[in-house]
């Protein structure tokens, strides 16, 4: 055991980013207007080359329908931030309305067909363009694309025809790394147990969840307590049920190393042009980590372990990365498993502290690698075992993290304990009424604490324009195991 803050790997991530896409040749009478005059909405100065890294930070809360956009291959052409929204979108079709900000309601124009109030000129958005998007409507998981076609104005917008692309394209060159803080607030929560409870703290004294729960400042706090299943043949004191809560200050780590691109991170488009993608990535998630938990009685169990998932929790965090809004989607499953021989009794409690990193990283001689660290510290509360058995109960997490709804990593943190118990039991009857019956027991008994991590790096691991990854990669299988308690019956 270490005795210092750990680092146990929970739900894992890792970034994820869309496929490049065939890149279309414009029609330059699509493109005229559109890439000879900047978007009167942009930023008065663009990205510029420099030494400096792009800031990465929280999204602001008035930019959580921010946009970038940019031209590769034209003059001026980095990513802007811009005014420009994505109205609406079809996942189906890959449609967009794209609108300006400031738009209000629409006139048509001379050939009837409604031209946008309040834009300078038709045709802002225009083949070639790169559009990155905060969560919108009909693209709840952010939007990456790249228009195709400019199909005509609407009263809402002007609607195009897009494809997906990847953030290479709209980071170039640039260099970006940092680390921000999820609101424990943003998450939705979908609560599959009647006994679930959810408490999270933010600055501001602002606190939700049952009076009296102290929840740290960044933290979000899930509380369970269920019957499961008793097994067979065991007596009614030997109810058996599960309870605890676990505990996680999560914060995204993104980093993209866009100087060192070598030959061996280009992709080739389908019209042959080579598009050179990072040099260096890294997508990954991290956190503290607090979890106690307690199981009692006699569990119905199988050798095969029966997992009860209680409750899913999911949030989209916008990174501002320079002027690019950056969608982060996370996914977190906590549930219970148990597994055994259905005949220890136990009557256990432990709790784990520490941190947590996980995620994918990218360099240009290794490819794609898994980045995961687990060191937990535990300590037992109490401890019981009784009766000849075995039986082992985790309580797990299991998380996906991608870029724009794409998932990139998968994993499952699962901190258990595990109990065991050997021994005889004898009898002995004399002959005649008045005789007493010997019974004499002798054994040992033994409990663990432990952790096992699983996951996988997913074939849309292609992050930031990367060279997509043939076969999915393991984590690789983590096991640590500790002694919690022992003794003799």
């Amino acid at each position: 055991m270490r005795k210092r803050p750990l680092r146990a790997l929970v739900p894992a991530l890792a970034a994820s980013a869309l496929f490049l896409a065939a890149g279309c040749s414009a029609d330059p009478g699509q493109r005229s207007a559109a890439e000879r005059t900047p978007d009167a909405g942009t930023s008065a100065t663009a990205t510029a080359n420099s030494d400096q890294p792009l800031a990465v930070a929280a999204a602001p809360a008035a930019a959580a329908t921010s946009t970038a956009v940019a031209r590769p291959g034209t003059a001026g052409g980095k990513a802007r931030k811009s005014s420009l929204k994505v109205k609406s979108y079809d996942s189906h079709t890959r449609r967009a309305v794209i609108s300006r900000a400031s738009q209000g309601t629409s006139s048509p124009s001379p050939t009837g067909t409604p031209t946008p109030a309040g834009t300078a000129t038709p045709g802002r958005t225009a083949v070639g363009d790169v559009i990155a998007s905060a969560p919108a409507p009909g693209a709840p998981d952010g939007l990456l694309a790249k228009v195709t076609k400019v199909i005509g104005e609407t009263a809402d917008g002007t609607e195009v025809q897009t494809a997906p692309t990847t953030l290479d394209t709209l980071l170039g060159d640039d260099d970006a790394k940092g680390t921000v803080p999820v609101d424990p607030a943003s998450f939705d929560v979908q609560r599959l147990l009647p006994d679930v409870q959810v408490s999270w703290a933010k600055t501001g004294d602002i606190h939700s969840g049952p009076e009296g729960t102290k929840v740290p400042l960044g933290s979000l706090r899930v509380d369970v307590a269920t019957k499961v299943a008793t097994a067979e043949g065991a007596p009614a004191s030997a109810a058996a049920s599960v309870s605890g809560f676990v505990q996680v200050k999560p914060e995204v780590d993104f980093s993209y190393g866009g100087t060192a691109s070598t030959a061996s991170t280009a992709s080739t488009t389908s019209n042959g042009s080579t598009a050179s993608g990072p040099g260096a990535a890294y997508l990954g998630v991290s956190g503290d980590w607090t979890s106690q938990w307690a199981l009692k009685g006699r569990a119905a169990a199988s050798a095969k372990p029966v997992r009860l998932p209680f409750a899913k929790l999911h949030a989209d965090p916008v990174l501002q990365v320079g002027p690019i809004p950056v969608v982060v989607n996370l996914d977190l499953t906590c549930y219970f498993e148990i597994s055994g021989d259905g005949r220890v009794t136990v009557d256990v409690e432990q709790e784990l502290k520490g941190d947590f990193k996980a995620g994918g990283t990218f360099g240009s001689a290794a490819g794609w690698t898994p980045v995961n660290e687990s060191h937990m510290d535990s300590s037992p509360v109490r401890t019981s075992v009784t009766t000849a058995g075995s039986v082992k109960a985790a309580l797990g997490a299991q998380a996906t993290v991608g870029l724009y709804g794409a998932v990139g990593v998968t994993a499952d943190l699962a901190p258990y304990l595990r109990g065991e118990a050997a021994g005889t039991v004898t009898a002995t009857t004399p002959v005649g009424s008045d005789a007493k019956s010997d019974v004499a027991a002798s054994g040992s008994w033994a409990l663990y604490g432990g952790l096992d991590l699983s996951g996988t790096l997913q074939l849309q691991l292609a992050v930031f324009g990367t060279p997509v990854i043939q076969h999915a990669i393991p984590l690789g299988a983590l096991h640590r195991e500790w002694k919690l308690a022992d003794g003799k019956m």
